[in-house]
């Protein structure tokens, strides 16, 4: 059965270039995962929701579907998702049970929005992005309470979360 990794984390502060990394080290390993990118799930399968409060709520409650289809497959499911609210991730958690693991992706808004690496905080900032996550009064981000692993990506290098992630898979 596999292990449900749920990474939660603003938009540019690192959580798919540490799966990617992570998900290399793994496979050199002969595990089998499966990855569900929030935005590739988004654009490739739930295209009909846009970025409302209730819509993100759907969107993670798919992707925690899609989630239980893949476990008896995979060793692990990589789940690479904004995911802003804590109640959506404990539904998620409650769904999948003992095998979810919640990762933070800790970096401040201040520093993902100095990253920009999409462009799109800049476009929010501009009003040109509606409900843009953490920017938008209506839709925070509410970081976890009690993570299974927190990886401070702001205070350390990428190869130092990289490192304390496997690690913690070990």
């Amino acid at each position: 059965m596999a292990k449900v990794l749920w990474f939660t984390g603003l938009s540019g502060s690192g959580k798919t270039t540490i799966v990617d990394s992570v998900v290399e080290i793994l496979k050199q390993k002969g595990k089998k995962i499966k990855i569900l990118d929030g935005d590739d799930v988004r654009a490739k399968f739930h295209t009909h929701l846009g970025f409302s409060v209730e819509d993100i709520k759907e969107n993670n409650r798919l992707i925690t579907l899609m989630c239980l289809e893949y476990m008896d497959s995979h060793d692990y499911v990589f789940v690479p998702i904004i995911s802003p609210f804590i109640e959506s991730r404990a539904k998620a958690k409650q769904m999948v049970g003992e095998f979810f693991k919640e990762i933070h992706i800790k970096c401040s808004l201040d520093e993902c929005i100095r990253r920009d690496v999409k462009g799109h905080y800049k476009k929010a900032l501009a009003g040109e992005i509606e409900n843009f996550i953490g920017v938008a009064k209506q839709v925070p981000y509410e970081p976890p309470v009690n993570p299974d692993l927190v990886l401070d990506t702001e205070n350390k290098s990428i190869k130092e979360v990289i490192s304390e992630l496997v690690s913690f898979l070990d």
